[in-house]
């Protein structure tokens, strides 16, 4: 296994060193034993709380459809700073805006951070999303969590925050399927802020997410004024940002990244079922790039769909090679959730953070997205490091995304930050296993 697969997860997991709710069509509270807590955690294709319940489709985006304290020790998993922690199944939108559902886990800080309005609840909500990268349910967040060799959200609890992390890509292992992740973030906002676990209502929230999380992030943002304009999220740190992910199909083929196009591909045309038919009918029945092959991924964890695909070429599998991407349902479904700023302009401050040598999105597509978004009139503090890549970028840059998070969660931006305009900075941070 190249070290880079162990490193992108175990880096991703480890870099931030009983309710129940009433159906609003009038149906009796969800009271079973699926909102009791397991003596240990079971992975979600086998746990019948990942499910969404009878009449689900009836109630309103970001409805607490299932709640229960996190299996096992998950808790102790989480660290010291970790109180309790909750898996919430919630009610959210598909990309084709269809009533779905999807589960986020809320960690609830040891001693809440508390200058609200409302005396005594938590007054900073950090939502987190893991780029996991995988068409596996088995390996959402709310899962592959238990495997953390450290606390891996200590600073943030540490600092009296809320951390939400949400299973975004839904039921279905939807990877890089930018609307329905979109849906799937800003709905576990609306079901952390509901749930009544000591957060208030009006939290200072804010999001954060590195590479595949910063699409599930900037996507969020997009979809906020028109899907969610209740909400007020008041920054957001985007690292590693991936701003054209069908682009990202082609340069990652051949190169030790090539399984992040093919669970790109299957995630994205999973929302589709023409465009995923369409893609099942086109690949190759056999030889050594075959449909069996190309579909193993679909239970795969991101290490082993990086090891099994290393520098390979998904064209090499489909009958007709690239031009499967033409095809007019693929394009389609492509067109719709792998490329940024078409669906709306983000409402809040952002602090976006790249490598400049970053090998898997280049940093001119990065460059082009801030002028853009500056253009409408987005604050931006734009850092464009010098040394590394992008696994090295993923640590290098954690502690200044913190450090500027603390200041939009503690309500210190304005004062020390320009609240107009644009900054652009090329900075020479941390440490590079690329040699640049």
């Amino acid at each position: 296994m190249n070290m880079y697969t162990s490193i992108f997860t175990s880096l991703t997991l480890s870099l931030l060193a009983a309710v129940s709710s009433a159906l609003q069509t009038g149906h009796d509270p969800i009271i079973s034993h699926l909102n009791t807590s397991l003596p240990a955690a079971i992975p979600p294709s086998l746990d019948p709380f990942y499910t969404a319940p009878v009449g689900f489709e009836y109630t309103t985006p970001g409805t607490i459809l299932r709640i229960r304290r996190a299996p096992g020790n998950f808790t102790a998993v989480m660290g010291s700073n970790c109180s309790a922690a909750y898996n919430i199944v919630y009610r959210t939108t598909n990309s084709r805006y269809l009533p779905s559902w999807s589960v986020t886990t809320l960690l609830i800080p040891s001693t809440p951070l508390t200058n609200s309005t409302v005396s005594g609840l938590g007054s900073a909500l950090l939502s987190y999303l893991i780029p996991y990268n995988s068409v596996d349910v088995d390996s959402s967040p709310s899962y592959i969590l238990y495997s953390s060799s450290t606390p891996p959200y200590g600073d943030q609890l540490g600092s009296g925050w809320f951390v939400n992390v949400p299973d975004f890509e839904g039921p279905t292992a939807s990877n890089v399927a930018g609307i329905e992740e979109a849906h799937a973030v800003l709905d576990s906002i609306r079901a952390v802020l509901s749930s009544d676990l000591g957060l208030a209502i009006d939290a200072q929230n804010a999001l954060w997410g590195y590479s595949g999380g910063s699409i599930a992030a900037e996507w969020a943002l997009e979809f906020q004024e028109q899907y969610a304009p209740e909400l007020k999220i008041t920054g957001a740190a985007l690292g590693g940002l991936v701003c054209n992910t069908t682009y990202v199909f082609d340069t990652v083929g051949n190169t030790m990244w090539a399984s992040h196009g093919i669970a790109g591909l299957l995630g994205v045309t999973s929302q589709y079922p023409d465009a995923y038919n369409y893609i099942l009918d086109h690949l190759k029945p056999s030889g050594p790039y075959n449909k069996t092959t190309f579909l193993s991924i679909r239970n795969m964890s991101y290490d082993q769909g990086h090891a099994a695909f290393n520098g390979q070429n998904m064209y090499d599998y489909f009958i007709n090679g690239r031009d499967v991407m033409q095809a007019e349902p693929v394009k389609r479904a492509l067109q719709l959730n792998t490329i940024m700023t078409y669906h709306g302009v983000p409402q809040t401050p952002l602090f976006i953070y790249k490598a400049i040598h970053d090998e898997i999105t280049p940093i001119n597509q990065t460059d082009a997205y801030v002028e853009r978004v500056c253009g409408l009139g987005v604050n931006v503090l734009y850092q464009r490091n010098t040394r590394g890549g992008h696994v090295d970028e993923l640590t290098n840059g954690a502690a200044r995304a913190m450090t500027w998070l603390t200041t939009v969660l503690e309500g210190r931006y304005a004062s020390i930050y320009s609240t107009t305009g644009c900054i652009v900075q090329n900075v020479t941070v941390g440490e590079s296993n690329t040699g640049l």
